[in-house]
């Protein structure tokens, strides 16, 4: 579904993502794990629009979408969600699900003098469409509260209820679990489950929460220094020297000669 061809990403002298080659496969909860500063996020920015790479090539469904801004990947139903949740902090949780769709009717000054008609039929099909998704994230008492007033994880609940509203083909997630207490990471995890499962949509997760991780995600990616590692199970990666050397600095055989040498 998603192909990234040795793709770069420099800041000045800095490689942030140096030749990353990866593919997520359609229907997939891809992982994608690293030591921080292994150029996670940037990848994410460089495929979903948000920066444009130095070089390199990205592909949705054979489709050339290298340096596409973010708007027109929501059109085609690629969407991000962000380590600290971007809500619409005066609204409600339903209403901030409805603003999700675009060209919505009543966003044409014309069709507020002339349209009222239409823009009540959408606004309660939006509205049925909202409460169908907050019960599906198990939200639904949260509907009528502002969205600055629920906790950190009910926030992650609500950017993935927002992707829901556009009917998402695939989403990057990045620290869903980032300041989420372990029971509403298991709702979130659960939703994740649901959608990929039922709904057929393709995730790819950012986490340092191994056990997150290993409920949700196969493949797993596990990226250093701009570089991509490893692919595998998240046992077969555990079990990678090269990952290894990455999150502890010196592999096992390094370690086992260092006790035969002593």
């Amino acid at each position: 579904m998603i192909t990234v061809d040795d793709v770069h990403k420099h800041f000045g002298g800095f490689h942030a993502v140096d030749g990353a080659t990866l593919e997520i496969v359609e229907g997939s909860i891809t992982g994608l794990i690293g030591p921080n500063g292994a150029g996670k996020t940037t990848l994410f920015n460089v495929i979903a629009g948000v920066l444009e790479p130095t070089s390199g090539r990205v592909t949705m469904s054979g489709e050339d979408i290298t340096g596409l801004p973010p708007h027109t990947l929501f059109h085609k139903g690629l969407l991000r969600t962000f380590q600290i949740a971007h809500e619409f902090r005066s609204m409600t949780c339903r209403e901030n699900l409805m603003m999700v769709p675009g060209d919505q009717s009543g966003e044409r000054l014309w069709n507020t003098w002339f349209g009222r008609r239409r823009i009540a039929e959408e606004e309660r099909a939006l509205r049925a469409k909202a409460d169908e998704v907050l019960e599906f994230l198990t939200i639904e008492h949260l509907a009528d509260q502002r969205a600055d007033e629920v906790s950190g994880g009910q926030k992650k609940l609500l950017e993935l209820g927002r992707t829901m509203m556009v009917g998402a083909k695939i989403v990057f997630l990045d620290e869903v679990g980032a300041g989420v207490n372990r029971t509403l990471l298991n709702t979130i995890g659960d939703a994740i489950i649901r959608l990929n499962k039922e709904r057929n949509y393709t995730f790819v997760v950012i986490e340092h929460d191994m056990d997150f991780i290993d409920k949700l995600c196969d493949p797993v990616i596990c990226m250093a220094e701009g570089k991509v590692l490893a692919q595998g199970s998240l046992a077969e990666i555990k079990a990678n020297e090269q990952v290894i050397e990455a999150y502890l600095g010196t592999g096992l055989k390094n370690k086992a000669k260092a006790g035969v040498e002593a």
